[in-house]
């Protein structure tokens, strides 16, 4: 897969979590959808960013951030969903693309990784 294909996925799923986060109205809820729409929109901040890297090095290290961002991600979304916040297909529609990128991130790091040594 090409870089811009996980570039238009992860912008993909930062709008999903934008609208997302926008429609959980429960005052309760505030503290888990910001944590959701830091972590949702920081994947694919650092997958954007890793596009103009100084190094390799420098590219790696922000795609493992986005990775460890998108574990995050899971995170709040399963704890969304489990605590009835966001129904059941907008949890599993958010989780697919979330999966989606986080094994686009991990063969991004692998073959990154291989191609330094």
């Amino acid at each position: 897969m090409s870089e811009n294909k996980l570039l238009d996925l992860s912008f993909e799923f930062a709008v999903a979590i934008v609208n997302l986060v926008d429609g959980v109205t429960a005052p309760k809820s505030s503290y888990m959808a910001d944590q959701l729409a830091r972590a949702g929109t920081s994947v694919g901040a650092n997958i954007h960013e890793a596009q103009y890297a100084q190094s390799k090095k420098d590219f790696v290290a922000k795609l493992e951030i986005a990775l460890k961002e998108s574990n995050e991600t899971s995170y709040w979304l399963k704890l969304m969903y489990e605590t009835k916040r966001i129904d059941i297909a907008t949890y599993q529609y958010t989780e697919k693309l979330c999966g989606n990128i986080r094994r686009l991130l991990i063969a991004s790091c692998r073959t990154a990784k291989e191609s330094t040594k």
